[in-house]
């Protein structure tokens, strides 16, 4: 794939090229003019051409944030990269390049053609986010294996397909394969895939094909099921109740605590730890339950709580522009007369003042408005914060109260574990025990110290977990609470109000300049 510029030296993409790149594609003649004297942003580009530019690595492409269309053909490129901001992009050429692997097309999501003809590549692979892929060029590779076009398979809008000039199509089957596993596919190598070699493909293919579709459907169910844990597992977290409905706090008492493994090795204990399990658990359950049921309410209340600020500022937003419209009729009716030459001077002035006042009395007008607005979300965010105060300090009580319950229940069960391991003791020292106890848990009963700082090791180790899993539960709600109250009062108190009086502002000062700058253009 040798190219006569491969002699050149590699090129990079830089600013320098880049602007001229942009000014060499932009407008002509006048409008290409102006845009060279007043500067075209990058941003604002929608295509761009770096085609035979002898390019080896892809860089600097950020600031094109709009860019639909991108060529890279004709260079030297060696892999893809540097254009994850890219997200824009529906048309890229990457052909004539030295490619080897298909790459880094992650962010990629609207890209509807992809051409990557004549490079290095062994196998169509990492392409899965671009869903809306219509087009696809791959001609002039080293694509050796025809089982892998089954992952093309998984694009739904493909219609167009060039392999052209790989090693594939030297197979017997490529056309009938293709055509039986691509079953949307419209183009095969731009010519069209007709209707008698789809059914003949169909038939040749179809046992195969049943036993494909159908572990692509329990694929299918496979991923549908994950993606609904994932779903659920962040609606439990948004509710800071994560694996609070199944056994995963009472497993982690244990995870860390050797003592307590053992102690529940002494005979009798396990019909005791499956009574302990079943009502920790329990208690789990309803904490999540609880949990759930409070995320539900103090999102509603986060719902209505917009809502209300949405309905205040439209309501206000159109008093506003009931009093601007107002003020345009009157001026549409007095300026023509302001502007024509007055009879006497004294009668233009007063004229000239009463204009001016009407603008005043605007100004004065929409920031009573504002201010009435202002007074009114401040008693509206004060009357949330109370309320979400409540729901969260209703939340933590009951919260706080239930871990109690299961730290209450973990005291219980250490008592009576201590009271079993203490019986056999006893029992060992008199001589009274089989050899039923497991040699590994022997060392526990060498003295009465010895078994009791086990057991109170294993009990500070599971009275941590449940501390710290409460603490998780009320230090998130806390952080939430605080984070949304303070979005809430830069937003609606600070950033809108500020917005609102510099927008008003601008108004008047564009009113009163106008009016100046025709009645002394006029006069």
């Amino acid at each position: 794939m040798s190219r006569l510029y491969d002699t050149i030296e590699p090129s990079v993409i830089d600013d320098e090229m880049l602007q001229r790149a942009v000014v060499e594609q932009g407008p002509k003649n006048e409008a290409g003019k102006l845009a060279r004297e007043e500067g075209i942003d990058f941003a604002d580009v929608t295509s761009l051409r770096l085609d035979f530019k002898n390019i080896l690595k892809i860089g600097n492409l950020w600031s094109f944030k709009s860019l639909v269309k991108l060529q890279l053909d004709n260079n030297i490129i060696e892999r893809i990269e540097g254009l994850d901001t890219l997200v824009n992009l529906v048309w890229l050429d990457l052909s004539f390049n030295n490619i080897e692997v298909i790459e880094n097309l992650d962010n990629l999501t609207l890209l509807e053609d992809l051409t990557l003809y004549n490079n290095r590549i062994e196998r169509v692979e990492n392409m899965d986010n671009l869903t809306k892929l219509h087009v696809l060029s791959v001609g002039n590779n080293q694509l050796k294996d025809l089982e892998n076009m089954k992952y093309l398979r998984k694009f739904d809008n493909l219609r167009t397909l060039n392999l052209t000039g790989n090693p594939i199509k030297n197979d017997a089957a490529y056309e009938s394969y293709i055509a039986a596993h691509l079953p949307d596919l419209e183009y095969l190598d731009y010519r069209l895939v007709d209707q008698k070699t789809r059914e003949a493909a169909k038939e040749k293919y179809d046992i195969a094909l049943q036993e494909l579709e159908e572990g692509e459907r329990n694929a299918a169910r496979k991923k549908e099921e994950e993606i609904k844990k994932t779903e659920e597992l962040e609606l439990h977290k948004a509710a800071y109740v994560e694996h609070l409905n199944d056994s995963t706090l009472f497993d982690s008492l244990y995870a860390e605590d050797p003592e307590g493994m053992k102690l529940n090795k002494i005979p009798t204990v396990d019909e005791m730890i499956s009574n302990y399990r079943e009502e920790f658990n329990e208690i789990c359950r309803e904490i999540f339950e609880f949990g759930l049921k409070m995320h539900v309410e103090r999102q509603a209340e986060v719902k209505m709580f917009w809502e209300c600020v949405r309905e205040a500022k439209e309501t206000n937003k159109q008093l506003g522009i009931n009093k601007i419209e107002e003020f345009m009729e009157y001026r549409k009716r007095v300026l023509p007369e302001l502007l024509i030459e007055p009879g006497e001077n004294h009668e233009e002035q007063e004229a000239h003042e009463e204009y001016q006042k009407t603008i005043d009395k605007l100004w004065d007008a929409l920031m009573i408005y504002e201010m009435q607005l202002v007074d009114q979300l401040e008693d509206v965010i004060k009357e949330f914060e109370r309320a979400m105060s409540d729901m969260v300090a209703n939340f933590k009580e009951n919260v706080s109260a239930l871990f109690s319950r299961m730290r209450e229940l973990e005291n219980q069960h250490n008592e009576k574990l201590l009271e079993i391991g203490q019986m056999t003791l006893e029992k060992i020292v008199k001589g009274e025990v089989d050899d039923d106890i497991p040699d590994e848990i022997r060392d526990l009963f060498v003295d009465k110290d010895t078994l009791n700082s086990a057991v109170t090791s294993s009990h500070d180790v599971h009275l941590m977990k449940i501390d710290n899993r409460e603490d998780d539960c009320t230090t998130k709600v806390n952080t939430w609470l605080t984070n949304l109250t303070r979005t809430i009062h830069e937003q609606e108190e600070i950033e809108r109000n500020r917005q609102r009086v510099t927008e008003i502002s601008h108004l008047i000062d564009h009113l009163k300049d106008d009016f100046e700058n025709n009645y002394s253009a006029e006069f």
